[in-house]
């Protein structure tokens, strides 16, 4: 390990140096530089060189400025969109952890940052296009729905201080924002069919273009897999349509809609010794799960004068999660067999859950003179409404197909849950000088919640669940940012934040934990300081110092009862502080030596963060908090020539605990233990040819490494979710 740290450090001295060269250039080099004459590049409110950039200071009535902001470009990167291989994008974000489960039956690959769970992005604002799309924000925030990458045409994320604006998460915000129709045809086609390993297949079509005041984009992505284990099957189908006129120059109205259907077979868990004797075994083949997903958004954007913009969105959301599976009863070592008794399986249990919700948000952004500088205020209003109904533990069929059909016996829990969020919002830059800038921030926010229905006893008697709760949090926060240069710049902030006790840590949804009652609210900071730009156009960086201060943290405690059995519970473990650094460094070799292109581009970046997450109190006081790596160290190397471009990524991810004692390895429970570290890498290639066409081609798990990010005491587990080997995929394009 201490070699391997050398090793990365060693790497990012390199960088660093490579940076401070740039700076010192000879000036007959440095004047060669500057007469380089570049393309024309059309994105509006991101500074990048290319692929990975960082947001402007204001845009679309939201405040940036003084935050830590990340945007991916996908369409200058390399890379697995038709598999959405969170590695080969997101990567690049330093500090990003990946929970990979789309494989072993979650229905989306979860994303954390700083330490914080990466499970289903539990802890992070997830964003299509400006609006949320998870499951119930204060209730069950789970994303198990992320649009297909192929369609996006670029990723948003916004750290910590994104509390201020989005909501009181811990993990920031991110925003997959959706390609739009060409403005310069009325229409365009795209398809582009992917075959890949383990019998996957992809296939997305779109159609967009521009008439006089009419634009439109639509899709349609379908896909299918055996799998790369056993019992891992699963079909996927997509959709979207977005029209959006523009009534004059000052007024523009949107309409959109997605779907998504899908059905998934779910392998299971593993215990330990299963994982270290065959990591593609599978010992259920009776677990499924389907997410049905649609959301309608109605938008309003204006450019009320000179200085004052409007911003409305509307978002319905009509959604489900419904789960037939028979494995929580004894863990993943206890087989899913034929009963002797009966000759049959034994029946299996059902559960659905349905996600209604609505969202109004709206932003107004104003500019005003004070003194001799320009100021901005920006704030809003958002109205949230859901409505959340549980069944749990009905007794399905003995079947081994998808069938969610209970008997007459019932459900043992149906569980109605509604909240109500009112948020109003603001966040002002005080310009001293054209490059110093302090922007205060508040927020405040009301919900109240209300739960109905009953839950039944070890002796099935029905117990009532009948309750309501208002909260009342004040958030606030201060960023500052100083351009150093045109194109560089310091920033730092501080914001609170805040995440209730949600329904799924009350009530969780088919899981072997024991869950405490009376756990409490979440709430803490988080701050960076940071230095960031781009020097000429061959190098980008982004370095920062963060802390997060996570009070309450909900976490897993193993216990004993008073039967000497062994059993896990889910309760507010202590408070934590993540400390640590995030660098990212970006650099075209060739163009910082010479303006000849003759024998391509060369391209290299170096994704770095240390982590220190620790409990400062309680029980577990100096303990390693979960889920939370210390190091995480990316690099990539791309070269391109003409229509030729090939990118390889290294991606290491080091050993994390699942459990406040820092358990490391469990003979009787696969739920907790350690997460041991890892090394991924990928490459990845493209050509393009006749102006029309594409070819794209690519290895995921370039050496096959046997790996996982998830134990878990809830489906699609128990136990440990083996993360994909080695896989292939090629897809060939087209647009017309």
């Amino acid at each position: 390990m201490n070699r391997y740290l050398t090793l990365l450090l060693a790497t990012n001295l390199l960088f660093f140096s490579a940076l401070s060269f740039s700076q010192t250039l000879p000036d007959s080099t440095a004047k060669s530089i500057k007469s380089l004459n570049l393309n024309a590049v059309n994105i509006v409110g991101v500074r990048s060189i290319k692929g990975l950039g960082h947001l402007m200071e204001e845009g679309n009535c939201i405040i940036y400025s003084g935050k830590k902001t990340e945007v991916l470009l996908l369409d200058s990167i390399d890379a697995n969109t038709a598999q959405n291989n969170p590695r080969q994008l997101l990567g690049r974000l330093p500090g990003a952890v990946f929970s990979e489960t789309e494989g072993g039956g979650f229905p989306s690959n979860g994303i954390g940052f700083r330490g914080v769970n990466p499970v289903q992005s539990v802890e992070t604002n997830t964003r299509q296009n400006g609006y949320n799309i998870s499951a119930d924000l204060f209730g069950y925030n789970e994303a198990y729905f992320l649009p297909p990458l192929s369609a996006v045409e670029r990723i948003e994320v916004i750290r910590g201080a994104a509390s201020l604006q989005f909501g009181p998460q811990f993990g920031g915000a991110i925003n997959y924002q959706i390609k739009k129709g060409t403005p310069d045809k009325p229409f365009e086609i795209c398809t582009e069919q992917t075959l890949g390993s383990y019998g996957f297949f992809n296939s997305y079509n779109s159609i967009g273009g521009t008439y006089k005041g009419l634009s439109y984009f639509g899709y349609f992505d379908f896909s299918t897999a055996q799998g790369w284990r056993p019992n891992s099957d699963y079909r996927k189908y997509n959709g979207y349509l977005h029209v959006q006129y523009k009534i004059n120059n000052k007024v523009t109205l949107g309409a959109e809609y997605t779907s998504m259907q899908n059905r998934i077979h779910m392998p299971g868990g593993l215990d330990d010794a299963q994982f270290t004797a065959d990591p593609h075994a599978s010992y259920r083949s009776r677990n499924w799960i389907t997410t049905p997903w649609n959301i309608a958004a109605l938008t309003l954007d204006a450019k009320i004068s000179d200085h004052v913009s409007f911003s409305w969105k509307n978002t319905y959301m009509h959604s489900a999660r419904n789960l037939v599976w028979r494995n929580e009863d004894g863990g993943p070592g206890t087989l899913d067999t034929i009963n002797p008794l009966t000759s049959h399986y034994d029946s299996r249990e059902v559960e659905r859950e349905q996600f209604d919700n609505f969202t109004s948000e709206a932003r107004l952004s104003l500019h005003y003179g004070l003194g001799k500088t320009e100021n901005t205020l920006a704030g809003g209003l958002r109205f949230y409404y859901a409505h959340m109904v549980r069944l749990e533990d009905g007794v399905g069929t003995t079947a081994s197909d998808f069938d969610l059909s209970i008997d007459t016996s019932g459900w043992g829990k149906n569980l109605l849950f509604t909240t109500t969020n009112l948020a109003p919002f603001f966040e002002n830059i005080f310009r001293f000088t054209s490059e110093f800038s302090i922007t205060p921030g508040f927020r405040f926010e009301y919900i109240h919640s209300t739960a109905a229905g009953y839950t039944t006893d070890d002796v099935g008697n029905k117990l009532s669940a009948i309750g309501s709760k208002n909260r009342y949090i004040p958030l606030a926060g201060i960023g500052m940012q100083y351009k150093t240069t045109r194109t560089t710049q310091l920033y730092a902030n501080i914001s609170q934040a805040y995440r209730p006790v949600d329904y799924a840590a009350l009530t969780p949804f088919a899981s072997s934990a024991v869950i405490d009652p009376n756990m409490k609210d979440a709430s803490g900071f988080n701050a960076d300081l940071g230095y960031r730009g781009t020097f000429r156009n061959y190098i980008m960086f982004d370095v920062n110092a963060f802390a997060l201060l996570y009070n309450n943290t909900i976490g897993i405690e193993q216990k004993t009862d008073s039967l000497g059995h062994n059993y896990d519970l889910r309760t507010n473990v202590a408070n934590s502080l993540h400390t640590g650094a995030e660098t990212y460094i970006e650099i075209f070799p060739v163009k910082m030596l010479t303006s000849e292109q003759r024998y391509g581009q060369f391209s290299l970046y170096n994704s770095f963060s240390y982590v220190h997450a620790k409990y400062i109190s309680g029980l577990y006081k100096g303990k390693w908090d979960e889920n939370a790596p210390q190091f995480i160290e990316r690099f990539g190397a791309t070269y391109s020539i003409k229509s030729f471009s090939i990118t390889y990524n290294f991606s290491y991810t080091s050993s994390c605990y699942t459990d406040a004692a820092n358990t490391t390895y469990s003979a009787t429970d696969a739920t907790v233990g350690m997460i041991p570290s890892y090394i991924v890498m990928d490459i990845s290639a493209t050509y393009k040819f006749l102006k029309r066409f594409n070819i794209k081609a690519g290895i995921n798990n370039l050496a096959d490494h046997h790996y996982f990010t998830l134990r878990t005491n809830e489906y699609p587990g128990p136990g440990i979710i083996p993360s994909m080997g080695r896989s292939f995929y090629i897809s060939i394009g087209a647009r017309f």
